[in-house]
């Protein structure tokens, strides 16, 4: 299961402020920095960067599934890199229970493949890890420790299902208390309740919906500033949804309160929008990127665990409007054969959709229930 629904319901909240996208509104060049406070004045790349090699972190929000902000991390955190070569990447992607899986690939002791197994990629975070394995290249290459900053899921669930006091304590996994958030976080926060399930369980909800979301940043927080306690000449970086980085109000708001002072939050502004939708103060910088109209399509399901009697894969989600959806997928079925192959595990089905060509079909045999249904995945055309 995902480890992020904080970002993704910021996302929805529009919190940056942002409107849709309109051809006639364009802001700056790409890979320009833009200032916030006033994007009509691009900042200067170089001297940004030393500043910023110069705090004690540097946290690059991100939205998960765009595969351009993951470049953008890439290219930055190189920057950075060549500024100050004592990094640390923490990583959203992992639950702490993780961290030695990570060390071991950051040693050079495990092929992508049984990183990618061993971390459960597919079942706790199902982005697509294309988008995330050249960071995570980057990091085993410069032997850079990647830090599993994040916490099980079940815990923030049981916080706000319960609230933080009713959770006992060898669930918090070492988590303190939260810094009580800022006004400001807590309208935020408001804005993305009502956008919630947990609204339906009415108003009662809503300070047990905060307590998990800040418990989340203040995971974050604690990874950060526990490799820091060790390591106070390194840099740490964080690879993270954008809704934790905006206006600093999230794991930055933590970590002031875990006395870590010297931090800086980055996002990504996209070329097609106008720089009037630039909220003030939501990061220290913005750079301007320009993501390609088409992405190559993706099947869009996430899987869970192999099927009974350990044959084929099921699947967990099938993502709206994806080409899996059109197909007639759907949660529970098990994948048997993919392109006339065997489904041995997500890796297989992965390896079959990267080398699907735009405009091919996919055929797919899977099991629902007790019968067997032959499916084909239509590829659209000049993606």
């Amino acid at each position: 299961m995902r480890h992020a629904p904080l970002a993704a319901f910021l996302a929805v909240a529009a919190l940056s402020g942002a409107c849709s996208a309109s051809p006639h509104a364009t802001c700056g060049q790409p890979g320009q920095w833009l200032n916030p406070a006033d994007p009509s004045s691009p900042l200067a790349a170089d001297a940004l960067l030393q500043r910023l090699a110069g705090q004690q972190v540097v946290l690059l929000g991100e939205s998960h599934d765009s595969a351009e902000d993951h470049r953008w991390q890439l290219q930055t955190l190189a920057q950075l890199h060549a500024r100050q070569p004592r990094i640390a990447l923490a990583l959203e992607m992992f639950p702490r229970r993780i961290q030695p899986v990570l060390d071991d690939w950051v040693a050079g002791k495990l092929a992508e493949q049984e990183f990618l197994v061993r971390t459960e990629w597919d079942k706790v975070w199902t982005f697509d890890a294309r988008d995330y394995l050249p960071i995570f290249h980057f990091a085993r290459m410069h032997r850079l420790p990647m830090l599993a900053a994040n916490v099980e899921r079940s815990l923030p669930e049981a916080i706000g299902k319960s609230g933080w006091d009713a959770v006992p304590e060898a669930q918090k996994e070492g988590v303190s208390r939260p810094a009580e958030p800022s006004e400001e976080y807590l309208k935020d926060l408001r804005m993305v309740f009502d956008h919630h399930p947990a609204k339906q369980r009415g108003e009662a909800a809503f300070p047990y919906f905060v307590e998990a979301q800040t418990a989340w940043d203040r995971a974050f927080a604690q990874s950060i500033a526990g490799h820091l306690a060790k390591h106070p000449d390194a840099l740490v970086v964080g690879i993270l949804g954008a809704g934790h980085v905006r206006h600093g109000r999230g794991v930055a708001h933590q970590l002031a309160d875990l006395a870590v002072k010297r931090v800086s939050g980055l996002l990504t502004w996209d070329h097609d929008e106008s720089c009037k939708h630039i909220a003030k103060g939501i990061a220290d910088a913005v750079q301007v990127v320009a993501p390609p109209k088409q992405n190559p399509p993706r099947l869009g399901i996430a899987t869970d665990n192999v099927g009974p009697d350990r044959q084929g894969v099921r699947i967990a989600k099938v993502t709206a409007g994806s080409i899996a959806e059109q197909a007639g997928l759907k949660a529970d079925d098990v994948l048997l054969e993919i392109a006339g192959r065997p489904v041995k595990d997500f890796m297989s089905v992965r390896a079959a959709v990267q080398r699907q060509a735009p405009g091919t079909w996919l055929p797919i045999k899977v099991r629902r229930g007790d019968t067997e249904l032959e499916i084909v995945a239509r590829f659209p055309a000049g993606s």
